[in-house]
C-alpha cells in the first residue's frame, strides 16, 4: 500500500530523511516508531502531499505521489495529532465539509456521515458544536471524518495522546475494527504498549533512516524474552535473558536491587539506537 524508495528531505541543511526505504502491505496495521526528530512527521507530511520530497520516490496504492498528488490523496484518510476540527461547526457540518472537499455528492455525504457517526457511536451528537465535545469524542469525530470518503489507507498520528486510559482502549478497539474492515492503518505513537497491542508489524526510524522492521515479538525476541533492570549507584542498567528463571537467578546474584519484566519495543529501540522512543 505504501512504498518509499530512497526518500530524502532536508530543512536548511539538516537532513530529516536520509534515503528512507519502506514498504507497508495492503491491509496491515503498521506502526512507525522513533524519537522526536527521527523523521516520522516529515514522512507523513510527504505521504499526505503537504511536503515535497527532495529526492527518491513515494507511492500510495501504486500512485506516484509526486506525479499525481490528488490521486494519492483520494486513497488516504488522515487523523492528525492535534485537533483539526472546526469548533464553530456542528459534528454533522464538519463531516459535510470534508465530503464536499472530496467531491462527494449530497446524498453520498449524508449516507456516509450517518454510517460513520454510528460507527464511532456519535449519531446522537450530530447537532453538537465540535468545540463542546470532550477530547475522546473529538478524536472519534476526527476518525469518522477521515473515513468519510472511504479511504484505503488511514494515517493515525498519535491518535490517543492526552486521553485517559479508558478512552484510549475504546480508541484502540475502534482502530482494530477499522483495520479488520480492510483499511490499511499507518500508526505513529510514543506509547510503546499501543504499538505492541495494535500493530502486526513495526518499523523503527532514527535520524531519517529505517533501522529495524518486523513483527513486534520477533523484534523483541532478538534481545530475549525477559529483562532485569538493575539499580545501582551509577544508575540503572538493563540485562536481557531468554527465560524468566534465568532472569530471576541473575537477580539473586545482585548486591543491589533489581526487577524482572518482559522485554518491550522500547528496549529493542534503545538497544539499536541508544535513544528512547518517547
Amino acid at each position: 500500500m505504501i512504498r518509499l524508495c530512497g526518500l530524502s528531505k532536508s530543512y536548511g541543511g539538516v537532513k530529516a530523511l536520509d534515503g528512507l526505504d519502506l514498504e507497508v502491505r495492503r491491509g496491515e496495521l503498521f506502526a512507525f516508531l522513533g524519537p522526536n526528530g527521527a523523521g516520522k512527521s516529515t514522512t507523513i507530511r510527504i505521504l499526505n502531499g503537504i511536503t515535497r520530497l527532495d529526492s527518491g520516490k513515494a507511492f500510495i496504492g501504486g500512485v506516484d505521489i509526486a506525479r499525481d498528488p490528488i490521486g494519492a490523496k483520494r486513497l488516504c484518510g488522515m487523523v492528525a495529532q492535534h485537533n483539526s476540527l472546526d469548533g464553530e461547526l456542528t459534528v454533522a457540518e464538519n463531516l459535510e465539509i470534508h465530503g464536499m472537499l472530496f467531491g462527494m455528492g449530497r446524498g453520498e455525504r449524508r449516507e456516509s456521515a450517518l454510517e460513520h457517526l454510528r460507527y464511532v457511536e456519535m449519531e446522537d451528537r450530530s447537532g453538537a458544536l465540535a468545540k463542546t465535545l470532550s477530547g475522546g469524542l473529538r478524536r472519534r469525530l476526527m476518525i469518522a471524518r477521515a473515513l468519510m470518503h472511504r479511504p484505503r489507507l488511514l494515517f493515525l498520528d498519535e491518535p490517543t495522546v492526552g486521553l485517559d486510559p479508558a478512552i484510549r482502549k475504546r480508541i484502540w478497539s475502534l482502530i482494530r475494527s477499522i483495520n479488520a474492515g480492510g483499511v490499511t492503518v499507518f500508526l505513529t505513537t510514543h506509547y510503546i504498549e499501543e504499538a505492541e497491542f495494535l500493530a502486526g508489524r513495526v518499523a523503527f526510524v532514527n535520524q531519517g533512516r529505517l533501522v529495524e522492521t518486523g513483527e513486534p515479538r520477533a523484534v523483541t525476541d532478538r534481545l530475549g524474552r525477559w529483562a532485569v533492570d538493575e539499580f545501582g549507584d551509577d544508575g540503572m542498567a538493563t540485562r536481557f535473558f531468554g527465560s524468566r528463571s534465568d532472569a530471576a537467578d541473575f537477580v539473586r546474584t545482585l548486591k543491589g536491587s533489581g526487577s524482572v519484566r518482559p522485554v518491550n519495543l522500547e528496549d529493542a529501540f534503545l538497544n539499536i539506537t541508544g535513544r528512547r522512543v518517547s
